[in-house]
């Protein structure tokens, strides 16, 4: 089975699992991952419609797209059980599945447990949103399939009472790029749920971005363009980039100094990770 289009990073656009009518275009509207809910977005009553109109969200058309995937319910609910049951009958599989409510390693196993084949290994990411979860990062993150964490600021300001502003969920936001970073995985940034304020979300993007986060989560397509400007290498980012790399490849040496400016080991290893974005990127989407 071939693999998604490109790595599940930048802007990952969400639209619910019922709403067929939505799917072309959340899929054309250029995330780099599109997912179909099945948690928050659909009521009790239509989550075993909402499972059958999935697999409808899965079907590609072509080559290309950004990478599919599904939002399933806890898998220690009855409905996230229901969820994975599902999945392993459908035609098409997700190639990445987002878990909601993780609070140990054993919930990404139990995922991995159910829909890992021989043919077919979804990439799956645990999405932390609670304070317990905070907590336990330093387990959670020991998941051998662990493919990356997302924030969600919205059940986690309910859950503790705090507000929903960057100051307020900054040790939050902190934990999750720092636990990302000891796992060598990417960590996606809450969704801003102010559609209208572009201006906001650029900024919030902005400082999640300098933060360490490698994404951030959309809930309308016009967040889309936004976000990905926002996580995608400046030229001014790629050629300062590409300077330090050209300096530490003419000198050879482990230190060296580009206009003043002391280069070690790990400004070449932030350089090279630029470089390697940038590569990731279609050209149309730097600033």
């Amino acid at each position: 089975m071939s693999g998604p289009a490109r790595q599940p990073t930048r802007a990952w656009l969400i639209t619910p699992a019922l709403t067929a009518e939505r799917f072309e275009k959340a899929k054309a509207a250029g995330a780099d991952v599109a997912l179909a809910d099945l948690e928050d977005s659909v009521a009790p009553p239509h989550k075993a419609a909402a499972r059958t109109t999935a697999e409808r969200f899965l079907r590609t058309k072509g080559s290309g797209g950004p990478v599919l995937g599904l939002r399933v319910n806890s898998p220690v609910t009855a409905d996230g059980v229901r969820d994975l049951a599902a999945i392993t009958a459908y035609t098409h599989q997700p190639h990445l599945v987002l878990v909601p409510k993780v609070e140990s390693a054993r919930d990404i196993e139990i995922v991995a447990g159910v829909l890992d084949t021989s043919e077919h290994t979804p990439v799956i990411y645990a999405l932390i949103e609670t304070p317990r979860a905070i907590d336990r990062l330093p387990a959670i993150v020991t998941a051998g399939r662990l493919g990356g964490l997302l924030f969600g600021a919205a059940d986690y300001a309910a859950l503790t009472g705090c507000a929903r502003t960057w100051e307020a969920l900054l040790y939050a936001r902190s934990a999750v790029a720092n636990s990302a970073g000891t796992a060598s995985v990417p960590a996606i940034d809450s969704p801003y749920f102010d559609v209208q304020d572009l201006d906001g979300l650029q900024q919030e993007a902005e400082r999640a971005r300098a933060l360490g986060f490698q994404g951030k989560g959309a809930v309308h397509p016009r967040q889309v363009p936004v976000i990905t400007r926002a996580f995608t290498p400046s030229d001014d980012e790629v050629a300062a980039a590409q300077a330090v790399a050209a300096a530490s490849r003419e000198t050879q040496a482990a230190v060296t100094t580009i206009g003043g400016q002391m280069v070690g080991p790990p400004l070449v290893a932030a350089a090279r990770a630029v470089l390697d974005q940038a590569a990731s990127a279609p050209p149309a989407s730097r600033s």
